[in-house]
């Protein structure tokens, strides 16, 4: 059985199309993990295992291999590169020690791979950064360097180097001599060094005193040059060829952190917090990363970084606070689609259970004597939407159900019905996104549905202060109804919580206390459904002052409608407006694109608030605009940047409809009504 101090977990990053899945594919032949090389394009990666991963030739979800060399244990989790399907990439951060981010040395650094990066040092992980496809034609790697130690930093050292034929790589670590037309290797290796030994000042104090530094001091220092971020490796591949593979296991298994020399792990408890030490005789305590469906059967797949203790199969296991216990059975070790069965896991490994469906993904396992929550890392908010309509009648519940199961997979992906439009709503963080995951659901479980663009959710809010007064009576043979209130409205502060505030301000008697639940529940129909286009109400002030009742005739139902009316009545008085949701924007084009896409942002009412110039020719425009202006935004940026550009939104807040536009949604809402 493998030791904690023998594992080393990687996670592979990277913009999609950089080879990060073929890399995985050639870790595993190198190792002889496989007895072929898995393809991408040939449709034989085991990594890329669902149906849709094959057809569309990129990953979607995260996939998780191992590999043994040199009596250590690698496991590699690939992750999806395209920037829809970020949310698996980045929920896997926590379950390795070191981030591998792959980078095409024909494309250079691309959207996502700034994206995760960024994301990686957040999360405080030693980082290498593999420079791919050095074969292909036209590429000038020293560029490259220069582009990547602009973008990322001077502490990216060059760990190997392409000799002149790119048919092999020269270890730039223990050689300073090599011919290598990319770079000096003397001028390589004394980088290289020198980034390492800034990690330690002893060792760094002997070489300012001209000392010569042996090579095993410099490798007994490397791992803490990663981990305090003095270095970040830089090796060159050709993963098609398996050329500079060994060199980057060797890399991997030698200088990268094992679970017991990586940074403490936390689990922070209220203002409480513990550090996990990876000890197998330690407190339980894993991290759900990963959770799938398999293709076929459908049996849920939950992957599981263990941090301290051991899972066997009759462990009993308890999820987050909860206190009934679960009981794990198989403990699985995955291979990408294939799962193979081990007597135990643990600390510093990473397993796989199956049939377990209670588990999500940032759930804390653990055997109940330990408390806590993992600081998982933050992933965009989902703001592409789409309103569905079942296909066939009477599949509601099933595609419920099946979405449910989509949810599960894809921190990014979200389902929500509509209180206020009534639809059922699915967000993404882009077409590419939603269409997969349509597909998925009509593979897998056999459901189609009808999209259509959603209502956007306007809000009504009012402008000004005004009174309302209602009188419901009605008589209906024997007892009958009567209430009577009046009240006054005026705006709250914008965008405040919650969006009514009310107050019970009857001196005497004129309405008894016991119908003030009633008066609140009219008004709250009215707060629900809104007064001039059907939207709720928000940011509103209101205080029944005054009213009547009768000994007999007042019930629940009649002060209900009497608040409801004397509510509707106030609102018509006090000036009422349309509110839209103005998302916030950041959008990172080639800096070509700036003017072409500010003036675009100009004309849909945007507000263009800053911009960020990066290395590579690379701007960040950051802007706030009204969120339905840009629903179809993504298939407007591509057309404008050639597919170059990429985009994020975020809800920021509620402002006014200018009137214009006001107008036409009223009028819009006053048709369908008379229509209906």
């Amino acid at each position: 059985m493998i030791k904690t101090g023998d594992i080393r977990n990687i996670v592979l990053l990277g913009h999609g199309g950089s080879g990060k899945t073929s890399l995985a594919e050639a870790m595993l032949h190198k190792t002889g993990a496989t007895n072929r090389l898995g393809s991408v394009d040939e449709k034989t990666s085991i990594c890329d295992y669902y149906d849709e991963e094959k057809e569309h030739q990129h990953s979607i979800a995260s996939a998780v291999v191992h590999a043994e060399y040199s009596g250590k244990l690698i496991n590699i989790i690939d992750t999806p590169g395209y920037p829809d399907f970020i949310g698996p990439a980045i929920k896997a951060l926590p379950a390795a020690e070191t981030a591998v981010i792959v980078i095409s040395a024909s494309a250079g650094i691309e959207t996502n791979t700034r994206k995760l990066f960024e994301s990686a040092a957040k999360a405080n992980m030693p980082k290498v950064i593999v420079v791919n496809k050095i074969d292909a034609e036209n590429v000038d790697l020293a560029a490259l360097i220069k582009n990547i130690r602009e973008t990322f930093g001077s502490q990216c050292r060059c760990a190997n180097l392409p000799a002149a034929d790119k048919a092999s790589v020269i270890d730039c670590i223990r050689n300073e001599t090599g011919e290598s037309p990319v770079m000096n290797m003397a001028k390589a290796h004394t980088e290289l060094i020198e980034s390492v030994i800034e990690a330690d000042d002893e060792l760094m104090e002997s070489y300012l005193g001209g000392e010569e530094i042996p090579a095993e001091k410099i490798a007994s220092v490397f791992v803490k040059a990663l981990k305090t971020g003095t270095l970040i490796p830089l090796v060159f591949t050709n993963v098609r060829k398996e050329v500079g593979i060994s060199e980057l296991l060797d890399i991997i298994v030698k200088y990268t952190p094992s679970p017991i020399e990586a940074n403490a792990v936390e689990l922070k408890d209220g203002t409480q917090s513990t550090q996990l030490t990876a000890d197998p005789a330690g407190p339980l305590a894993g991290l759900v990363f990963r959770t799938g469906f398999d293709p076929k059967s459908n049996m849920k797949y939950s992957t599981i970084r263990i941090f301290s203790g051991t899972i066997t199969s009759d462990t009993n296991l308890l999820r987050n606070d909860e206190k009934k216990g679960i009981r794990p059975g198989h403990i699985l070790k995955s291979q990408g689609g294939e799962n193979n069965e081990i007597d135990a896991g643990i600390a510093g490994d990473i397993i796989t259970l199956a049939k377990i469906d209670e588990l999500k993904i940032s759930d804390l396992i653990h055997d109940g004597k330990i408390a806590g929550k993992f600081d998982m890392p933050a992933v965009p908010e989902p703001m592409f939407s789409l309103a569905l309509e079942p296909a066939t009648r009477g599949d509601e519940q099933k595609i419920g159900t099946a979405l449910d199961k989509l949810c599960e997979e894809d921190p990014c992906f979200k389902v929500m019905r509509d209180e206020q439009t009534k639809e059922l709503v699915i967000s993404g963080l882009g077409d590419l996104h939603l269409r997969i995951m349509l597909e998925k659901m009509e593979k897998r479980f056999k459901l189609s549905v009808n999209t259509k663009e959603p209502k956007i959710p306007y809000r009504e809010t009012i402008t000004a202060k005004a009174e309302g007064h209602y009188r419901h009576k009605k008589q209906t043979g024997g007892a009958g109804q009567f209430g009577e209130v009046y009240l006054r409205v005026e705006p709250a502060e914008r965008n405040s919580e919650p969006p009514l505030q009310f107050s019970w301000d009857i001196f005497g008697a004129s309405i008894p206390g016991q119908f003030e639940p009633a008066v609140v529940k009219g008004i709250n129909d009215v707060m629900q459904n809104g007064v001039v286009a059907g939207f709720p109400l928000q940011d509103i002030k209101v205080s029944v002052y005054d009213g009547k009742h009768h000994p007999v005739d007042s019930k629940e139902v009649a002060f209900r409608a009497a608040g409801k009316g004397a509510f509707i009545d106030a609102i018509k008085k006090a000036k009422p407006v349309l509110l839209e949701p103005i998302v916030n924007i950041e959008v990172t084009v080639p800096s070509e694109n700036m003017g072409d896409i500010t003036g675009d942002l100009a004309s849909k009412r945007g507000r263009v608030q800053g911009q960020d110039m990066l290395a590579g020719n690379i701007i960040v425009i950051k802007a706030q605009v009204p969120l339905a202006e840009v629903t179809k935004y993504n298939s407007q940026l591509k057309s404008v940047t050639g597919g170059r550009g990429s985009y994020s939104m975020s809800l920021s807040h509620y402002e006014p409809v200018p009137p214009n536009i006001q107008q036409q949604i009223i009028a819009a809402y006053a048709k369908k009504n008379h229509t209906d």
